[in-house]
């Protein structure tokens, strides 16, 4: 049973023409540094029910570019979303921290040690949007203006937190989320609506949409995955199909092309793996950084 920490201070840094939201909770004990990354669609107070496993290590989650209070314009390549990390990390004197990241997170967060390779000193990567040489090619979107990800016809307004938490609460994914990381995505994926009435989604159906549509930016993911000598964690969920947003999309060798990569292969998790059963997903990270 773990004590919930106090509420994270939330503070922004001037990055790359946006103010970058960070939450940092803070520790008084002397564990190395942990520094979150979210998946698409997701915010930095996600992390929270796993952060409580991490009561010794000050832990900051940060909102992506375009999520959460870091509000920005539609995505055209990843490779900015690892240019933010590395100002923040940079302007806070954060380094040789462990960082954790899902989905394309995690990819952000490889990227990130590729150009900064004093700024962490191990990554556990939850299903990393990294997949296999081909998927690349020569970088052509899958989605355009005229054929756009189905993600752009989301709901984004609600009357409360409640009334989100009230309309998701039964569907897939959300099924699948530990209660307290589903209340969290709900309440504090919310922003008061630009209408002055009810809330909206933090991140804007458009932002979200602009992820899935650049997914193939950056096709030297894989190059860059190769400088990265640190201890590297890969966890994998199951496959299925790329259509189907509970399977992994992780190319099963990634490991292998990591200096000093290992591969976690957990078929009985979902893509969804961090919040599906954060307890499982902090004994992972707490057994790999110790």
């Amino acid at each position: 049973m773990t004590t919930p920490r106090p509420a994270p201070v939330t503070r922004t840094y001037p990055v790359n023409g946006i103010d970058l939201a960070v939450h940092q909770w803070a520790s008084d004990g002397a564990g190395v540094p942990l520094v979150f990354a979210h998946a698409t669609g997701f915010h930095g107070r996600v992390w929270g029910a796993l952060v409580d496993h991490f009561a010794d290590h000050p832990a900051y989650g940060i909102d992506m570019r375009g999520h959460g209070l870091s509000r920005a314009a539609p995505i055209a390549d990843w490779r900015v979303l690892a240019s933010d990390v590395a100002e923040f990390l940079a302007q806070s004197g954060l380094s040789g921290v462990v960082g954790i990241g899902h989905s394309m997170g995690a990819h952000t967060l490889l990227q990130t040690a590729a150009d900064h390779p004093e700024a962490f000193s191990r990554l556990v990567l939850f299903d990393p949007v990294i997949l296999a040489p081909d998927y690349y090619g020569d970088g052509t979107p899958i989605f355009t203006a005229d054929n756009p990800h189905p993600a752009i016809r989301r709901k984004r307004d609600f009357a409360s937190a409640e009334a989100m938490i009230e309309r998701f609460r039964a569907r897939d994914p959300y099924d699948l989320f530990d209660a307290r990381v589903f209340a969290d995505y709900c309440r504090y994926g919310l922003v008061p609506a630009a209408s002055g009435e009810g809330m909206e989604l933090a991140c804007p159906p458009e932002v979200e949409a602009s992820v899935y549509a650049s997914s193939r930016s950056n096709g030297a993911i894989l190059d860059a995955a190769r400088t990265v000598d640190i201890p590297v964690l890969v966890v994998r969920a199951q496959h299925t199909n790329l259509n189907d947003f509970k399977s992994s999309p992780t190319w099963p060798e990634l490991a292998n092309v990591l200096p000093q990569g290992t591969d976690l292969y957990r078929p009985d998790m979902t893509h969804f793996h961090p919040f599906q059963d954060p307890a499982d997903a902090a004994k992972i990270i707490a057994e790999f950084i110790v």
